[in-house]
């Protein structure tokens, strides 16, 4: 959109906002007369004070000329009170208007797109936008008023005492406004897309918040992260713009504000030679240097400032715009790589593994061998905080060994260099992620590609999830998280699991809220899909069910089968009876 159509546009909202408030209006300029009163008694009391008072030697004249500016001095302070009162009545229904505006439009986006994340840009705008508009618009409001009430009473001042003066002032103030008026078109530019980059970044943030788990598992962090960074470096940019446009505008004001005084004392010799008296002089520099310069300087610092912020903040009111810069579409989420054909090479192997949680601390995992072949199914049983999780996190890449190799199909199982996940391996954690999204897209977000309806609707049925998605209303409903129960988000992740290309599934304790029917139904089911399966056992049950148990005792470990464990390690006997007593 271009500026003068965003002229016309907040032009157009501007005069439907200002045609219900006449009566405010009204108020405000009449008592902005008395300002103009003011303006006018305190140059030219001035000059004739000097005339017909102390030049002329009457001094008691000039005294009491002098006095009817301070009179006048006495009604520009009642009259700037009375403008306060006036001003509310303007201010605050505009901040109520674009409040009540800026929650229709974030309504209305959610109703057309309920299945989109949050507005985070209607933060922005209800919040720190609104405000900002509430504080230019009464700052401009009341700079305005008084620049045209104190110019018209300065001109006219100006004209009583001499019409010669405005000849020689005029063009000095118009050079001035015309080089800060040439500032203000790039400065909107400039702040337009200060504000587009601030809801952008403010949007993004909001998206990386609701989704950082998303962006860990599938291994995105670095290019989320590099979005970021250039939303701040545009932020950056356009400050070092603005600061520049600031600069010329100081410029532009001080030619405007200084200018002119020195043309009319260069030119009072000439003034002098043509009968303007001394006095009249003198009322013109009083004119200038306490009425016409100041009024000007505030007025040409609100324009340059609140005026173009105000500006750029109601045109975002107006019509919906995109919280992204023009051309910035959300980058997609990387597609997964197909995964690799299962080599000979073990699914999983350990070699001399050490890992501690710093250079001081005490192993938790040392020394430890492990192979677990392909198809094979394994239990982790141990007790809390003696390293199952631990080992997992190792296994998906996520901690590197602090000594020894640990490789996942062949390769290390550090995350391989790019972007996507890790197509060799899937981890399912103690809490299982659900995101906000239809049941489809979270039974498959772990698919490369999309998925058929009739093979998402058998692998809920193998699991024994098709209860729970048709209670959730079917695949194409949409899932709030914060209402599932902690087994219901298990078994919607169990079933994206077994819909996973990854020939590794790692279960960390993700079948914990689930009863012992249903989970037996999912780790049958997950173990007889093509792959390998590592389960952390919350129960004896689990390891019985697996091909071989791994024992953790301590920095130690015991691996065979359930039937032989019992005999060799006394912790898998002792958690046997522990089990079989909570059974």
């Amino acid at each position: 959109m271009s500026e003068t159509g965003t002229w016309r546009r907040v032009a157009r909202e501007g005069r439907c906002f200002l045609r219900g408030r006449h009566g405010p209006l009204r108020r405000l300029a009449l008592w902005s007369l008395l300002e103009s009163a003011h303006t006018f008694l305190g140059g030219y009391a001035v000059a004739r004070a000097l005339d017909d008072g102390f030049l002329a030697g009457r001094t008691g004249t000039g005294i009491g000329w002098l006095v009817v500016a301070g009179a006048g001095a006495l009604l520009g302070a009642l009259a700037l009170r009375g403008v306060f009162g006036g001003l509310a009545d303007l201010v605050e229904p505009l901040r109520d208007g674009l409040v009540r505006r800026s929650v229709r439009q974030a309504i209305g986006r959610a109703v057309a797109d309920p299945g989109r994340a949050g507005d985070s840009g209607a933060v922005s705008r209800l919040t720190q936008q609104t405000e900002m508009a509430r504080d230019s618009f009464a700052g401009l409001v009341l700079i305005a008023r008084s620049f045209v009430f104190t110019a018209l009473g300065a001109l006219l001042g100006l004209a009583a005492l001499a019409p010669v003066l405005l000849v020689l002032v005029l063009p000095a103030l118009l050079l001035g406004t015309a080089a800060f008026l040439a500032t203000l078109h790039p400065m909107a530019v400039v702040q337009r897309a200060a504000l587009d980059a601030d809801e952008a970044l403010s949007a993004r943030a909001g998206e990386l918040a609701a989704g950082l788990r998303d962006v860990v598992a599938c291994g995105g962090g670095a290019s989320a992260g590099a979005r970021v960074e250039l939303l701040i470096a545009e932020q950056e940019r356009l400050t070092g713009r603005l600061a520049r446009w600031t600069a010329l505008r100081t410029l532009a004001l001080g030619v405007a504000g200084r200018l002119p005084v020195v043309v009319l004392l260069a030119g009072t010799p000439w003034l002098l030679g043509r009968g303007v008296s001394t006095g009249a002089v003198a009322g013109a520099l009083t004119y200038l240097v306490q009425s016409l310069l100041p009024a000007l300087d505030a007025l040409m610092t609100a324009v340059g400032a609140a005026g173009t912020r105000l500006l750029v903040v109601l045109d975002r009111f107006c019509e919906p715009r995109p919280t992204a810069p023009r051309g910035d579409a959300p980058l997609p989420t990387p597609p997964s790589p197909p995964a690799p054909p299962a080599p000979p090479a073990p699914a999983v192997e350990l070699r001399r593994v050490r890992f501690a949680y710093g250079p001081r601390a005490h192993p938790v995992i040392d020394g430890l061998d492990l192979v677990v072949g392909p198809g094979e199914h394994l239990a982790v049983v141990g007790p809390s905080g003696i390293g199952k999780s631990t080992l997992t996190a190792l296994i998906a890449g996520l901690l590197p060994p602090g000594r020894g190799t640990v490789r996942v199909a062949g390769a290390p199982a550090g995350r391989a260099p790019g972007h996507g996940p890790d197509g060799r391996r899937t981890l399912l954690p103690q809490q299982a992620y659900v995101f906000t999204g239809t049941v489809r897209e979270n039974l498959t977000h772990l698919v490369p590609g999309p998925v058929p309806g009739d093979e998402v609707e058998r692998a809920t049925a193998v699991l024994g999830a098709d209860g729970l998605v048709a209670r959730l209303g079917g695949l194409d409903a949409v899932v709030d998280p914060g209402r599932l129960s902690p087994g219901e988000r298990q078994h919607l992740a169990l079933a994206a699991a077994y819909l996973s290309p990854a020939p590794l599934l790692l279960l960390d304790e993700a079948t914990c809220h689930l009863d012992p029917r249903t989970e037996e139904r999912a780790e049958r089911a997950l173990a007889a899909r093509p792959g390998t399966l590592v389960v952390v056992a919350h129960r004896i049950s689990s390891a019985a069910r697996a091909d071989r148990v791994l024992v953790l005792d301590g920095t130690r470990a015991v691996l065979g089968t359930h039937a032989e464990l019992p005999a060799r390690s006394p912790l898998y006997r002792d958690l046997m009876g522990l089990w079989n007593a909570h059974a």
